[in-house]
């Protein structure tokens, strides 16, 4: 049996207060979740798609789940999702050297009560994170998802199915 290697910083903290990026995508890299289109004055627009609603709902949900963080920015492209998290306060919660802090954490409930609703599995194993170290990388990865659905073409994850 293959032993996959964790994407995970390793002995970080992911409790920790601070600002993570991250990235995940559907399984198969399938553009499920929304359409990248242009408006009527040519700027480019995103369309949610049914799963791709759900999968809103629930990252508006994380707030009011996990008191002690935000969402500061996200976008729900075709075939994967960007967001900004802050955790303002340690999580407190136990460590192990299982990836069990609240970054994780949170990920996982959100791919595992979006998959419930859609009757499917829609997610890759695992996610892209990014930690972020100070306000010019903040700004960096926070105008990277305000511009991702205008560099969609050009975009690693860009899919035409």
């Amino acid at each position: 049996m293959e032993t996959r290697r964790s994407a995970r910083l390793p002995k970080y903290d992911y409790g920790k207060q601070g600002v993570y990026f991250v990235t995940f995508c559907t399984y198969q890299r399938q553009c499920t979740l929304s359409t990248v289109g242009r408006d009527d004055l040519g700027a480019p627009s995103l369309r949610l798609s049914v799963i791709g609603k759900i999968v809103e709902h629930y990252i508006r949900t994380i707030p009011g789940a996990y008191p002690y963080v935000s969402i500061d920015s996200y976008v729900i492209m075709p075939n994967h999702v960007h967001m900004l998290i802050s955790v303002l306060r340690d999580d407190g919660a136990p460590r192990s050297s299982r990836p069990t802090e609240l970054v994780p954490r949170i990920i996982a409930a959100l791919k595992r009560f979006s998959n419930q609703d859609a009757g499917r599995n829609l997610w890759q194993r695992s996610f892209y994170d990014h930690i972020i170290r100070d306000d010019t990388d903040y700004a960096v990865k926070y105008n990277y998802i305000l511009d991702n659905p205008r560099r969609w073409a050009e975009d690693e994850y860009y899919s035409k199915r």
